[in-house]
C-alpha cells in the first residue's frame, strides 16, 4: 500500500478555488435530493454547482469535488447503505463474488481474499476487523430502494445504464491498487472519511479498465478527504486511490458509474452495419464485387479510394435518413435499464386504472421516460402482448411490430450468464407488446405530445386508433385524462 504522510499533499490552486466555491455556495444553499425528474433529480445530485457548468467545464474534462458540510444531506446520504445493513443481507443470502468481494491492496496490487459459497456476516466481520480488507458490495440498488430511485433516475437522465457499487474500508487500510476505469464516476460518501488521490490520466477517456503502477502515474494532481455529503465526480480514465485514514474507525461510500461503452465511436461500431445493410438495398455500387483476391492481399493501397468514396455515399444516405436501425446499444439499454421505482408496490405487477379510451378520450403517456421508440427491419409480423411483474417500457419495432422490453431489479447490472443466452432465450425475454409497422407515427405522436386526442391519432381508421390506445392502456402505459 503507498505510504501515508501526517499532512496531506497541496491541492493544485484550480483544485482549492473549486472546492472553495462549493463550500460556500453549498453553505448558502443546501442541498435536498429531487425525484420529480430526471432533471431535478441530477441538478440536485451535483448541487450546488449548476447543469451547464458541469457539462461545459467537468464532464469528461476533470475532477469536480463538492464538499458540502451539510448535516441534512449527509444523514440522507447514509441512508443509501451503511455497513449495518450487511448483517440483514447477508441473512437474505448473499454469495462471494456474485453479491461481495473482499480485498486489500497489498504492495500495490489487488489480494482478493473471497472464501467459498454464501457469505457468513461473523466471517465478513473478522476479515474487516483483523484482516483490515474491504468489503465491495455489487449493485446495492437491487436491495436499497433510495439507490434504486436514483439510479433509474439517472439512467432516463444520461439514456445509458447507470451501475454502483458500495466499498466498506477498515481504517489505515486501502482496498484498491491506483487504476482507472472505462465509466464516469460519481462518488457519494456515506460513512465516515476516505482520502483519495487523484492522478492525471495515461489514458484520456479510458475504454478499459486498468491498473497502474506507481512509479508511472507521478504525483497527484488532487488530494482531499471526503466526509458524509461530499460529492466526487471524475472522468473516465481518471487514475485514482483511496484509503481510510487512521483514527476512523471505517469509510462507506457508494460509486454511481455510467458512459460504458457509450462513446460516438462506440455508436458507429453499431449503427454502421444496419446503414450499409439498407443502403446496399437501393445502390448498386455497394452491390458489386470486391476485386479478386482483395481479401488475400496484404497491402490494399489500391482499395482505399474506392472505400472513401462508398463511405460518402454512406454519409449523403445518412444526412437523408429519418430512421437508423435498431442498435444494439439501444436494445441493450432496452432490456437492461431500471424499471421506474413506484413506491412500496414497486416489486408488484402493474394493473390498469381509470376509465377505458374511447374514440372520443384523451389521453397521456405515463413513464414517458421509459418510452423509447426503436426501429429494425424483422420478417415477424405477429402481433403479441405480454404483461411482465418489473417492465423497463420501450417500444421496439421491428419489421412491422412493436416490442416492449423485460428487465428485473434484481439481475440489474449483475453481468451474470444469462449475457451470453441463446439467441432464442433473448427472443422470449424480449417480447412484449407488439404492433404493426404503420403505428409507428401514431407511437411518435403519444411519446411526444403532453396529451392526445385518440381520434387525432395518425392512422387511417378509428377501429385502429381504438386499438392501439387500449393496448397501451391495457399496458398501464397510458392514462384517460
Amino acid at each position: 500500500m503507498p505510504k501515508k504522510g501526517g499532512k496531506h499533499a497541496e491541492m493544485g490552486k484550480e483544485m482549492q478555488a473549486e472546492c472553495k466555491r462549493a463550500k460556500v455556495e453549498a453553505a448558502c444553499s443546501p442541498s435536498v435530493m429531487s425525484f420529480e425528474s430526471p432533471d431535478s433529480l441530477f441538478r440536485s445530485l451535483i448541487s450546488p454547482i449548476k447543469q451547464e457548468m458541469f457539462f461545459r467545464e467537468y464532464w469528461e474534462q476533470k475532477p469536480l469535488l463538492v464538499q458540502r458540510n451539510d448535516p441534512l444531506l449527509a444523514a440522507y446520504y447514509q441512508s443509501l447503505f451503511q455497513l449495518s445493513d450487511l448483517k440483514e443481507l447477508c441473512s437474505q443470502g448473499l454469495y462471494y463474488g456474485r453479491d461481495i468481494n473482499i480485498c486489500r491492496c497489498v504492495n500495490g496490487k489487488k489480494k482478493v481474499l473471497n472464501k467459498e459459497g454464501k457469505v457468513n456476516y461473523m466471517h465478513l466481520k473478522k476479515d474487516f476487523d483483523q484482516k483490515k480488507a474491504t468489503i465491495q458490495f455489487h449493485q446495492p440498488q437491487r436491495f436499497k430502494e433510495e439507490l434504486w430511485k436514483i439510479q433509474e433516475k439517472l439512467e432516463c437522465y444520461f439514456g445509458s445504464l447507470v451501475g454502483s457499487n458500495v466499498y466498506i474500508t477498515p481504517q489505515g487500510s486501502q482496498g484498491l491498487p491506483p487504476h482507472y476505469d472505462d465509466v464516469e464516476v460519481f462518488i457519494l460518501q456515506l460513512e465516515g472519511e476516505k482520502h483519495w488521490r487523484l492522478y492525471k490520466p495515461t489514458v484520456h477517456l479510458a475504454r478499459e479498465y486498468n491498473v497502474e503502477s506507481e512509479d508511472r502515474i507521478g504525483n497527484p494532481t488532487h488530494e482531499f478527504i471526503l466526509k458524509p455529503g461530499d460529492l466526487l465526480y471524475f472522468p473516465r480514465g481518471t487514475i485514482h486511490q483511496a484509503d481510510t485514514p487512521l483514527g476512523i474507525s471505517y469509510s462507506t461510500h457508494v460509486t454511481i458509474s455510467t458512459y460504458q461503452n457509450s462513446s460516438w465511436g462506440d455508436f458507429l461500431l453499431d449503427a454502421i452495419p444496419g446503414l450499409v445493410f439498407d443502403t446496399a438495398k437501393e445502390d448498386v455500387e455497394l452491390r458489386t464485387s470486391i476485386p479478386r483476391q482483395l481479401l488475400m492481399q496484404v497491402d490494399i493501397a489500391d482499395s482505399t479510394k474506392k472505400l472513401s468514396s462508398l463511405l460518402r455515399r454512406l454519409a449523403d444516405r445518412l444526412e437523408n435518413t429519418r430512421e437508423l436501425r435498431s442498435s444494439d446499444m439501444k436494445k441493450d439499454f432496452i432490456m437492461n435499464r431500471l424499471p421506474p421505482c413506484l413506491g412500496c408496490d414497486s416489486r408488484d405487477p402493474l394493473t390498469p386504472g381509470g376509465k377505458l379510451p374511447k374514440i372520443d378520450s384523451k389521453i397521456r403517456l405515463q413513464f414517458r421516460d421509459h418510452a423509447v421508440i426503436t426501429v429494425e427491419p424483422d420478417q415477424d409480423n405477429s402481433v403479441s402482448i405480454m404483461k411482465p411483474p418489473l417492465v423497463c417500457w420501450g417500444w421496439e419495432c421491428r419489421g412491422g411490430v412493436q416490442g416492449m422490453g423485460v428487465v428485473a431489479l434484481e439481475s440489474h447490472m449483475m453481468g451474470t450468464d444469462e449475457d451470453t443466452a441463446s439467441e432464442e432465450g433473448t427472443a422470449q425475454q424480449t417480447h412484449g407488446l407488439r404492433f404493426p409497422l404503420s403505428y409507428f407515427d401514431a407511437l411518435k405522436q403519444i411519446w411526444s405530445s403532453s396529451t392526445v386526442n385518440v381520434k387525432e391519432l395518425n392512422l387511417t381508421s378509428d377501429e385502429e386508433k381504438e386499438n392501439l390506445a387500449l393496448s397501451l392502456w391495457t399496458e398501464c402505459l397510458i392514462e384517460v385524462i
